[in-house]
């Protein structure tokens, strides 16, 4: 390890910054109420992270990985859909490719401080992290929303539970009850993660920092028909 990747890992080994005190929290029963901050349509996403705004951390998959999109319920299923346009075989240990420094150990054996300060000091290169290749302005947001303690360990659990989040956000409740149409459904999911398509067939972000999306549309689609065969 150099001297400056051993001084990182020092600092966030060190750092646990404070965001107040623990709340309790019941992220699974309260999704409506906890989904307040909007991400679609907000146009900062790009001017306030021009190096990380939701750029995959994929630049292949492999037809295994396409055949075999796993998980029990059609929600579990969409996740997988996600993890594989974003994260790649490490899945929930998923670092940015682009990341020159990577964090000091595994993601999930860090705590919601620690990745927040190898963030703070690694600036100048991608930090998208975990299966759904969380960025740090869409991470800091899930963390006030879900009231996690920055001593909060990122596990599988809280990584699914943080997606739920933005899931809800992208409107799947309403999905689900008839009231938003799957292509709507499927574009708003889209603006949040840039490896899946919008009806273009193109990444929402397509051309901006190197994006591009990892799955067609028609692949997409014809998943999304599968998962969720009645709406």
């Amino acid at each position: 390890m150099n001297r400056r990747a051993l001084l990182i890992s020092l600092l966030v080994s060190a750092a646990l910054p404070a965001f107040g005190q623990s709340v309790r929290y019941e992220l699974e029963n309260s999704l409506t109420e906890r989904a307040k901050w909007r991400s679609l349509g907000d146009k900062n996403w790009v001017t306030n992270d021009p190096i990380e705004r939701a750029r995959s951390g994929r630049s292949r998959i492999t037809t295994y990985e396409l055949e075999h999109v796993g998980g029990g319920t059609p929600v579990a299923r969409l996740k997988s859909l996600i993890a594989l346009a974003e994260a790649g075989p490490k899945g929930y240990n998923a670092v940015h490719v682009g990341a020159r420094i990577k964090t000091p150990k595994p993601p999930t054996q860090m705590t919601l401080g620690q990745i927040l300060a190898w963030i703070k000091h690694t600036p100048g290169q991608p930090h998208a992290i975990g299966r759904y290749q969380f960025i740090p302005s869409t991470l800091r947001s899930l963390i006030q929303r879900a009231g996690l303690p920055a001593t909060t360990r990122f596990t599988p659990k809280i990584q699914d539970q943080l997606a739920d989040l933005l899931l809800a956000d992208a409107g799947l409740q309403k999905f689900l009850a008839g009231r938003m149409s799957r292509k709507r459904f499927m574009n708003n999911l889209a603006k949040i993660w840039a490896g899946l398509p919008t009806s273009s067939g193109k990444s929402y972000y397509d051309g901006y920092a190197g994006n591009r999306a990892t799955l067609t549309r028609a692949y997409f689609d014809g998943k999304m028909r599968e998962f969720f065969p009645k709406s």
